[in-house]
């Protein structure tokens, strides 16, 4: 059987010390029939030097300069340029194991279309990888191994945005990168998830995603705290909102407050609870805060809940539980 085409979409911007290792990984892929569709972002380095040398020594490899600025802007010009029945993204700081197309486009033939092909990931680092990173990587591979990833889609991205791949006319449908939204990897897990593609369930570490101080989604704008909770709010709002039911904020720190003031500015009615003693019966932005006993008043509740505190958490959902409510359709933890 021939093999399909698989479009690789990378952006790059001042990654010269990594786009050699990342670049022969990808030269080094069981699976050969690949494209990779490399997209400059106005670097300062010598990034786009270290790319030219790897497309004059294989057309495979198919360079371009950003027309626009920003990394949707360059997986836009990347997925234009593609010709692949199979599309995936890959970062140019990271690594993929040998294996990795070769399983993504194995198991995508498998399924068949309205599915996401997803793997395992292994952060590593230089000088060590966070224990915050070791957390979310574990918590995101056991959903992967599962094929569970949209059973906690509110809490973080369950989709890692460089070890996915689908199929051409899914991705269309879904409005690939055309959305001006950041963080675009969450957004478009969030798409995957509103188009009903099924994660196929993976158990194999097939991508390396290096950490390290400068990273993009340490250091820019777009992938501050604020852009994840109102991109969850504003795909709750599209996709599970149930407009028959009262939406019930849990929490008053950061998160809390920003989801409260989005939904006053868009005139939803809601409830607000939280736990602190010192903010019980008081108003934030007119609205009055209760205590979490009052939620077995409100009748046809739909909990959001803010509260981060894994403890506590483990607390919420046992009250919840003993209250009868199910997931998603009665409460979602937005942390």
């Amino acid at each position: 059987m021939q093999e399909r085409l698989i479009s690789i979409l990378t952006p790059f911007k001042n990654t010269e010390a990594y786009l050699g290792e990342c670049i022969d990984s990808i030269l080094n892929q069981t699976y050969s029939n690949w494209e990779l569709l490399i997209i400059d972002d106005h670097s300062t380095d010598n990034s786009y030097q270290v790319v030219e040398k790897y497309a004059k020594a294989d057309n495979r490899i198919k360079l371009f300069k950003n027309e626009g600025e920003g990394i949707i802007s360059a997986l836009q010009l990347a997925f234009k340029n593609s010709s692949g029945k199979f599309i995936t993204r890959m970062d140019s700081d990271d690594i993929m194991l040998p294996d990795k197309l070769d399983i993504l486009a194995s198991n995508l033939i498998a399924y068949g279309k309205k599915y996401v092909s997803v793997g395992l990931v292994e952060y590593f680092s230089e000088h060590g990888v966070g224990e915050g990173y070791k957390s979310y990587e574990t918590w995101l591979n056991d959903l992967t191994k599962e094929g569970s990833n949209y059973d906690e889609i509110y809490k973080e991205c369950v989709i890692p945005s460089p070890c996915w791949m689908i199929h051409r006319e899914d991705l269309i449908a879904c409005d690939a990168f055309n959305p001006i939204i950041y963080p675009e990897d969450y957004d478009l897990t969030f798409r995957f998830y509103k188009h009903d593609f099924k994660c196929i369930p993976c158990d194999s570490i097939i991508h390396k995603w290096r950490d390290y101080s400068t990273r993009t989604s340490r250091t820019h704008v777009h992938y501050a705290q604020n852009h994840f909770t109102s991109l969850k709010v504003f795909h709750y709002l599209d996709i599970d909102y149930d407009k028959t039911k009262t939406p019930v904020v849990w929490g008053a720190g950061t998160k809390g407050k920003l989801m409260a003031k989005i939904f006053i500015e868009r005139d939803i009615p809601f409830k607000w609870i939280c736990d602190n003693p010192y903010k019980i019966g008081k108003d934030i932005y007119g609205k009055k805060l209760l205590s979490f006993e009052a939620l077995a008043s409100i009748e046809n509740s739909q909990s959001l809940i803010t509260v981060a505190n894994k403890a506590a958490q483990k607390q919420i959902k046992t009250y919840l539980t003993s209250l009868n409510l199910k997931p998603v359709t009665d409460y979602i933890f937005f942390c």
